[in-house]
């Protein structure tokens, strides 16, 4: 499975959008270890959305479509429809 997975830092009010083969939980654990990324400088990103895909390919094509939006209100609508 390959999934495509929204995470949110309250502390940054901002989103990260990512894909991956790892379960979401598992890629979770790895934005929040210590690095020079653009998760790495919050410890408080919580998993608000994913999606899974059977191949890498359509779950990469996932995330570069809601990157295209460029629109917060867009994506807490995506967020919002699957609760």
């Amino acid at each position: 499975m390959h999934y495509c997975y929204i995470l949110y830092s309250k502390t940054l009010d901002r989103y990260y959008i990512g894909s991956t083969s790892q379960t979401p939980e598992e890629r979770l654990q790895k934005h929040l270890a210590n690095h020079s990324g653009f998760t790495g400088k919050v410890k408080d990103w919580e998993i608000v959305y994913s999606e899974s895909f059977s191949s890498k390919e359509e779950a990469g094509r996932r995330e570069r479509q809601i990157k295209s939006w460029k629109s917060k209100t867009m994506i807490q609508k995506l967020i919002l429809s699957n609760r």
